[in-house]
């Protein structure tokens, strides 16, 4: 099987040509066009190193895990937990055993506000969560509230699209149980200040979980450091396959937890009588897993530590800002939101076209880019449109591209002038 590519060391800069090798999606032409990738906020494309190592994981490691005594079952069993160790280390847990894996960012939110949430929230008590999140952290906790007779409580931001601190501030007292917020919003690209938000909240006693989907693939974050309760990301928008992703929770916390979903590989024992549940992570991975999903992601992981995050980070840091500056200089083009700190997603509503005509228009000319509400409604509400054009940028976008871009949104305002 080929190995990962070796890159420059983590003190180089990131040589984006080099790296767009490694994307074979990026060489193909859509409508005559080559193809110009700005959605990698929704899914990102997959490195060679991903997709070899999925081929080999179903050629040679095609197995069941956990179960079988024989060399395929354990050599399946060695990859499928490896890949658990890399997630560990990739996000800076203490120990393995509080990596979970699931089949997203979704599904993880979801089994904390099954489990923790239905154990720990009761009538009166109060969820809150911030204006800027995906549907995806706001209803389960709707349904969590709805049934336990909670409180859901909604920090605002404002017309930049930044968290309003002092109304964060107001809403946490003594009946506050969890927050849940996201990292970097999915629609506007603000960044939040994770660490102040944890330490607050944790200052009334609530627990805290963090939706890092958006931040994961752009920064590098330390669970410890930021000391939150759980955090959530999907192996999709980190280079990786669909269909995986991962809860990292602390130990006291899942051990306490009680199962989502019952099944093989989650017992110590079963009876008709009793059933014993096996410990974290265990416990929360009823059935067979996506097992190649998750060697699969333990790839994109070492692909990602091939180039550096620190690498990364400066040079989608540069990429943004030029994007963001070029956008601004088009006449009739408004960004939706200005916050101080942005990562990898700008909104953008241009006069006279609607934003799915915008993207039908981007699509004829090979550029792929999402239109719509993104999965946050709210969060367009507050900023007072029904939707926007996004661009969401990745370690393989380049500054051609967005000029590219800008020259294609000039062609669509030909289109609908009068």
């Amino acid at each position: 099987m080929a190995r990962p590519k070796k890159h420059p060391s983590l003190s180089s800069p990131l040589d984006v040509e080099r790296v767009r090798r490694d994307f074979p999606a990026l060489a193909q032409k859509v409508h005559g066009h080559p193809l110009v990738y700005l959605d990698s906020a929704a899914t990102a494309q997959k490195p060679l190193g991903v997709i070899e190592r999925l081929s080999h994981s179903y050629t040679e490691e095609c197995a069941n895990i956990h179960r079988g005594v024989y060399q395929l079952s354990e050599r399946a069993t060695a990859a499928h937990e490896g890949a658990r160790e890399k997630v560990r280390r990739f996000i800076g847990a203490e120990k393995a055993s509080e990596i979970v894996f699931l089949r997203g960012a979704t599904e993880a939110i979801n089994l904390v506000a099954q489990s923790y949430g239905r154990a720990h929230i009761g009538p009166g008590d109060d969820i809150v969560i911030t204006a800027m999140e995906h549907h995806s952290n706001i209803v389960p906790w709707q349904m969590l509230a709805a049934e336990r007779g909670a409180n859901l409580r909604v920090a605002p931001m404002d017309d930049s699209g930044d968290l309003v601190w002092s109304e964060y501030q107001g809403l946490l007292g003594p009946k506050t149980k969890l927050v849940a917020f996201t990292a970097v919003s999915n629609a506007l690209g603000t960044v939040n200040p994770v660490a102040q938000m944890i330490d607050a909240a944790h200052h009334h006693g609530a627990a805290v979980l963090v939706d890092a989907a958006q931040a994961v693939p752009h920064a590098s974050l330390d669970v410890r450091e930021l000391d939150c309760d759980f955090l959530v990301f999907s192996g999709h928008k980190l280079y990786g396959p669909t269909g995986i992703g991962v809860l990292y929770g602390k130990e006291r916390l899942l051990r306490a937890m009680p199962p989502w979903q019952g099944g093989g590989d989650m017992i110590l024992s079963v009876t008709f009588e009793k059933t014993t549940y096996a410990p974290p992570p265990a416990k929360f991975e009823a059935g067979t897993p996506h097992i190649h999903g998750a060697i699969g992601l333990g790839a994109a992981i070492d692909y990602l530590e091939s180039l550096g995050l620190a690498a990364i980070e400066r040079y989608e840091a540069g990429l943004l800002e030029y994007a963001e500056s070029m956008l601004s200089r088009l006449p009739g083009l408004r960004l939706v939101g200005t916050p101080k700190r942005r990562a990898a997603a700008l909104s953008f509503v241009l006069d006279g076209i609607h934003p799915h005509d915008i993207g039908t228009i981007l699509d004829r000319y090979g550029i792929a880019i999402r239109a719509g509400h993104h999965c946050a409604q709210p969060t367009m509400q507050r900023m007072g449109v029904v939707g926007t054009a996004r661009i969401s940028l990745a370690l393989y976008n380049k500054r051609e591209e967005i000029d590219y871009l800008v020259s294609c949104l000039k062609e669509a305002q030909k289109m609908f002038r009068p």
